[in-house]
């Protein structure tokens, strides 16, 4: 008999270490959104279904901290994309999972811990994925996996050095040497804007303008 995961099991990493470079190279996770910091919608989401929540952030380090989460940069000068940050959660964890989210998707499910887990544990898999609603170019709605949202087990850390030190940097070329489990959030009742992220100022007042 598996023992459930708990909140107090994991701990939450938002990633806000990429170079924004689709935003014009501004710090993503300190864009406002409906007047609250991209990066501090998210922690306030994410902190009520984890133990504790971190930060991976490159750069503005005390704007980060200002939001009360402990706050790491990439341990290595070898940017591998949102790896890196995998890493670092690893690498700081004290707690046997890591629940990593972007900093960037002010929506994300309330419910998303309480469903990787359970999903982790049925299926008794390495890693959680989440997938999401999303339109593709035909304006058709469909659920693709969301690879940043991510429910690891913390003795992974060994595999994902390995794989980064090789020159991987693809989250799926990853996942894919392990046992993971997808998770749709595409129930009626699920937000289809949940996991609708946000890399241009455009994209930024386009979410604000859609109904919560």
């Amino acid at each position: 008999m598996h023992h459930p995961i708990e909140p107090q099991d994991i701990t939450g990493l938002i990633l806000a270490g990429g170079r924004g470079s689709r935003m014009g190279g501004v710090d993503k996770g300190l864009q406002n959104f409906n007047g609250i910091p991209l990066a501090l919608h998210t922690l306030m989401r994410l902190g009520p279904q984890v133990e504790t929540v971190m930060i991976n952030a490159n750069r503005n380090l005390s704007a980060y901290e200002s939001f009360g989460a402990s706050v790491w940069p990439d341990t290595s000068a070898d940017f591998a994309g949102p790896l890196s940050g995998f890493i670092v959660g690893l690498e700081r964890a004290e707690t046997p999972y890591v629940l990593t989210v972007p900093c960037d998707t002010p929506r994300l499910p309330l419910d998303l811990a309480q469903r990787l887990s359970a999903a982790l544990m049925q299926e008794n898999a390495d890693i959680a994925m989440a997938a999401g609603q999303e339109t593709n170019a035909q304006g058709q709605p469909e659920v693709r996996t969301q690879p940043v949202f991510c429910l690891l087990r913390i003795d992974l850390l060994e595999s994902l050095v390995k794989f980064t030190q090789s020159g991987g940097r693809k989250i799926d070329a990853w996942t894919t040497q392990h046992r993971t489990v997808v998770v749709p959030f595409d129930a009626p009742n699920d937000d289809p804007h949940a996991f609708a992220n946000v890399n241009t100022l455009q994209e930024l007042q386009a979410l604000e303008m859609q109904a919560p």
